[in-house]
């Protein structure tokens, strides 16, 4: 099964700015699709995941931090309906955070950050080491969201609604009958992009 990686601490803007796409290349003998700007990729054929991420650690800033994820977990998040709902407001924005590895805290849910009605972020699940919740588009949510690491006790990196959806779609094709294109595609969702850690 396919594996996501999820970047964290890399630089997408300036001069100096990471390119995905260049890292996905590099990569093809593992079969890298690359999903949007922020570092988010899913690996087709992960092999060892040890020498994987050998091989990020030789291509990579040293400041960068990554999270493995199998692809089955987040199709079976899915399964349950936990993307079903719609947010209930306008500029709310659904979101999925990654673990690093099961936490050492598991805190009460749903709970919000700050707490209290004027909440930036809101965690409503956590299974496994997938949670789900939402976001106000707001320049403070970043500084909310950076408190998930703490909370969950591991690294934590987060992505959108949109490009979870961009993930399922390529595990989907993956796990399907076998004869879909098998092109690395390249994806950009810039929608809630600057939010995504």
């Amino acid at each position: 099964m396919a594996l996501i990686v999820l970047l964290r601490g890399i630089n997408v803007g300036g001069h100096r700015a990471f390119r995905p796409t260049l890292l996905a290349q590099e990569l093809s003998a593992y079969d890298v699709v690359n999903i949007g700007a922020t570092g988010t990729f899913v690996v087709r054929n992960p092999r060892s995941h040890a020498h994987l991420r050998t091989t990020l650690r030789s291509r990579l800033p040293g400041t960068t931090q990554f999270v493995f994820c199998e692809g089955k977990d987040l199709l079976r998040l899915e399964a349950k309906g936990a993307f079903e709902q719609p947010p209930c407001e306008s500029g709310i924005v659904r979101f999925v955070s990654f673990l690093e590895r099961g936490g050492r805290a598991r805190p009460d849910l749903p709970l919000t950050i700050p707490p209290g009605q004027d909440w930036f972020v809101r965690v409503i699940s956590l299974t496994n080491r997938l949670a789900v919740g939402e976001y106000r588009r707001h320049m403070r949510t970043i500084s909310y969201l950076s408190q998930l690491d703490t909370l969950f006790g591991t690294l934590v990196t987060t992505r959108s609604w949109g490009t979870v959806n961009a993930i399922l779609q390529i595990l989907k094709s993956e796990s399907g009958t076998g004869h879909e294109d098998r092109t690395p595609r390249r994806r950009r969702l810039s929608t809630e992009r600057p939010n995504e850690r």
